[in-house]
């Protein structure tokens, strides 16, 4: 063994040492932030070839990161706040509109309404289509926008669907009459009365007149007939023609709204020895309201909150994951990319397959264990006490050898 090789390994010894202190002093400077995953190093030998001699080697180090080991979850006041509840990233973007993976969810709205984390990255998700999921690129982020809830102001809609459901007397005589309400919303926003009036015309037969109360002017019609049983076999729906009401401009009574054809189900009506009940019906449809919050179920579905306290839905979150997510590459910001060894990248929905579920107004915390960093800075810093005693007995070795000569 040469005494130059001795005192390489007691600086590699050091080298590695200040690597294993460095990624210590990187998570204790972390355990506070959101979604952080720590860093560990790994040491392996590096042997050299001996002749006779034994040559002593070195020691590599490797960094490693435990992104895979979920942290705490912490519970804030922010609906746009989210942590994920099993695996799986959130997709996010710069400036640049690069994607990237991160498990830190602290969002909030900037000033052009998208949600932004602190590290100034932009979440991506999909446009919400009411009844189906959205399309998606499984192996990319094809189809993905910027979550944007920016305010739209007040926002109404016209009524097109909707039920109404009654019992009518079975024991009634020919000629009995009843009358029960719905209130519906033309195209501003402006509720309706509409008086739904049912007449016995016949052994189970009923004949059913939807009526504008404002103007009386009849709308709709359906014959309702029911077999012995009092279940409905005829006249199960009605249609609004809502154009009825409009006036040569195009517009009810000149006000510039409309009330466009509203078919109504009338497939819960029956005919049977009980008095007359309605059921109180249903309509689409809503009167001017402000947005008023932001809803993010556990599916990932983000919907704004209206004053009227009715949901719309506006986005489903996109979700991505890889093989081994340990072995993605960190970057600036505690977000990642795709590695060589990482896999590739799967995108999909929370709560679907081996995605886990988001909890909206929580935050998954660092999973660095500070009881741990300081054992670890106690046991490095003896580690590299001890390899600079190596160096320095190497360093006297060479001393004498030199001194040998005088």
């Amino acid at each position: 063994m040469s005494i130059y090789g001795m005192m390489r390994t007691g600086a590699s010894g050091m080298d590695a040492q200040v690597n294993r202190l460095s990624t210590v002093g990187e998570n204790i400077a972390n355990a506070n932030t959101t979604g952080y995953k720590k860093a560990s190093t790994e040491f392996s030998s590096l042997l050299l070839p001996s002749n006779g001699s034994y040559n002593s080697g070195a020691v590599e180090t490797k960094v490693r990161y435990g992104i895979s080991q979920q942290g705490p979850t912490t519970t804030t006041t922010s609906a746009t706040d989210m942590a994920i509840n099993g695996g799986g990233f959130f997709v996010v973007s710069d400036a640049n509109g690069a994607n990237y993976l991160t498990r830190a969810g602290a969002f909030t709205q900037n000033s052009t309404g998208e949600l932004v984390n602190t590290a100034g990255f932009t979440l991506m998700g999909y446009k919400y289509v009411e009844g189906q999921d959205p399309v998606q690129t499984v192996n990319g982020f094809g189809g993905m926008v910027p979550i944007n809830l920016a305010s739209e102001g007040l926002k109404a809609k016209g009524s097109a669907t909707g039920s109404m459901g009654s019992n009518l007397p079975s024991g009634d005589a020919t000629g009995a009459k009843y009358s029960t309400s719905l209130s519906v919303f033309d195209s501003q926003g402006n509720a309706r009365l509409m008086d739904f009036n049912y007449e016995k015309t016949a052994d189970n037969t009923w004949q059913l007149n939807v009526v504008d109360r404002t103007s009386s002017t009849v709308l709709g019609t359906s014959t309702l007939t029911f077999d012995a049983n009092g279940k409905l076999v005829s006249g199960g729906s009605v249609t609004m023609n809502g154009s009825l009401l409009n006036n040569a401009s195009g517009s009810i009574g000149g006000s510039g709204s409309v009330l466009g054809n509203i078919a109504i189900d009338l497939s819960r009506t029956t005919q049977l020895g009980y008095k007359f009940s309605p059921d109180g019906g249903t309509i689409d449809g809503n009167a001017p309201s402000k947005v008023k919050s932001v809803s993010i179920d556990r599916d990932g579905v983000v919907s704004v909150r209206y004053e009227n306290d009715k949901l719309e839905p506006r986005f489903r979150i996109g979700m991505a994951n890889v093989q081994s997510p340990d072995n993605l590459v960190p970057q600036p910001g505690n977000v990642y990319s795709q590695g060589v060894d990482s896999g590739v990248i799967v995108t999909g929905f929370a709560n679907v397959g081996n995605f886990g579920s988001i909890s909206s107004g929580a935050l998954e915390g660092s999973n660095v264990d500070m009881a741990n960093e300081l054992t670890d800075m106690i046991a490095s810093q003896r580690s590299y006490t001890a390899n600079s005693k190596v160096f320095q007995t190497g360093s006297d070795l060479l001393d004498i050898l030199v001194n040998l000569k005088r």
